[in-house]
């Protein structure tokens, strides 16, 4: 009698990988095998508490049941048709998103780093096309520490070495200025300048937030120099500051919102360039496109996102419930958190090095049954669904408490 194949277990999965996967990524040793909502189950059968929400692209929980059933729905009718045809999704789609946004015109990509590579490219085109500026001549202002993903031309303007070295020659066309720094945008800024491309809050650097007033000051300065503002919101966006953008903390609307990871509500890969008409007009049928950009599948998906933005639940969720990880993580202040910075559910935690890395406090914390990343040296991340409860939040605070003073 021939047995029944061995099930294979978190350690053989892991060593399975090692040889035939490519070591772009060092993730923590859990296998996940089945999620709802805010958890999710390894192999054995473990469950842990997600605490970052896959970076989040899954704001709305694992498998949101309103948004599983759109899926469904559409995976009964049609999944793709490129871009040559029209589908009777993407129109809709389009509408809802920039009424979300408050701007008129929507490019459908699939990716951040796409969202991120096209609104580059459209920028440099109305640089061009309406701003003047003589061929080939055009840059973009970034800042320091920036993330906005990891294609060759977007870690030309990094200042983060893991992810240069190695990948030269660079891009030319950007200028890096000090994030949170108006004289130094200014001093940057001049008549070749398409855009200023910044991040609301830096993510991938520790959830950096600006002083008040300088995205409304970036906002100014843009109009007045004549150059256009981007807006980077792939983490920021979609409900995980208690606004639906985080620009919004200052009543600010930029000429450009990129946006990703939660418009395909953890299902399929979704993105988007939002702007004006003057600016996204600018692009000409052959100048840019997407096989995949704005499939049946991720429009039905990202509608059923912006249905349940529109509702304004989650933005309430995250704004409240950020109260308490602000007030608990002031609580771990001086035990183990030498600093800290939050806006909704979305915070940067400083550790004690002595204590130990971000890595090692990930790890500690996995054993736990909490599951977050860090980022730079001791810094960690937390950015759970919104749709967490308040008795959940407070269970991984208390997790961390507990691995601080171990």
């Amino acid at each position: 009698m021939t047995a029944p194949p061995r099930t294979r277990t978190s350690d053989d999965l892991i060593r399975a990988e090692e040889p035939v996967l490519a070591h772009n990524y060092h993730p923590l040793p859990v296998v996940v095998a089945r999620a709802e909502g805010t958890w999710v189950e390894d192999v054995e059968g473990r469950r842990y508490l997600d605490m970052l929400a896959g970076y989040s692209a899954l704001n709305f929980g694992h498998r949101h049941p309103a948004l599983i059933e759109a899926a469904h729905r559409q995976l009964d009718q049609l999944t793709l048709t490129s871009r040559a045809f029209h589908n009777d999704r993407l129109a809709g789609f389009a509408e809802r998103l920039a009424e979300l946004t408050g701007l008129d015109m929507v490019l459908p990509m699939n990716t951040g780093a796409e969202a991120v590579e096209s609104g580059i490219k459209v920028a440099r085109k109305w640089a061009y096309d309406v701003k003047g500026v003589p061929a080939d001549r055009a840059t973009i202002v970034v800042a320091a520490e920036n993330f906005h993903g990891r294609t060759t031309t977007i870690v030309s303007f990094s200042t983060d070495d893991t992810a240069r070295a190695g990948f030269g020659p660079f891009t030319p066309g950007f200028r890096i200025v000090p994030y949170n720094d108006l004289a130094a945008l200014e001093e940057a800024v001049d008549e070749t300048t398409a855009a200023v491309l910044l991040e609301p809050i830096q993510g991938e650097a520790g959830v950096v937030i600006p002083d008040h007033g300088y995205l409304a000051g970036v906002r100014e300065l843009t109009r007045r120099k004549g150059c256009l503002f981007i807006a980077d919101e792939i983490q920021s966006g979609l409900g995980r500051t208690g606004r639906t953008f985080a620009v919004e903390h200052e009543d600010v609307v930029p000429d450009v919102l990129l946006l990703g990871k939660a418009l395909g509500g953890g299902i399929v890969p979704v993105s988007a360039v939002v702007a004006r008409r003057e600016v996204l007009g600018v692009l000409h049928p052959g100048e840019h496109g997407s096989t995949f950009g704005g499939n049946p599948l991720a429009a039905a998906v990202g509608t059923a996102v912006i249905e349940l933005l529109q509702t304004g639940e989650f933005q309430r969720r995250a704004a409240e419930l950020g109260v308490l990880l602000r007030d608990g993580l002031t609580e771990l202040a001086g035990r183990g958190v030498v600093g800290f910075r939050s806006r909704g559910l979305w915070a940067g935690i400083d550790i004690d090095p002595a204590i130990g890395t971000g890595r090692e406090i990930s790890e500690r914390l996995m054993r736990e049954g909490i599951l977050v990343k860090d980022t730079h040296g001791s810094t960690i991340r937390l950015a759970p669904p919104l749709t967490i409860t308040a008795e959940e939040l407070r269970s991984a605070l208390a997790a961390l408490e507990k691995v601080l003073g171990s």
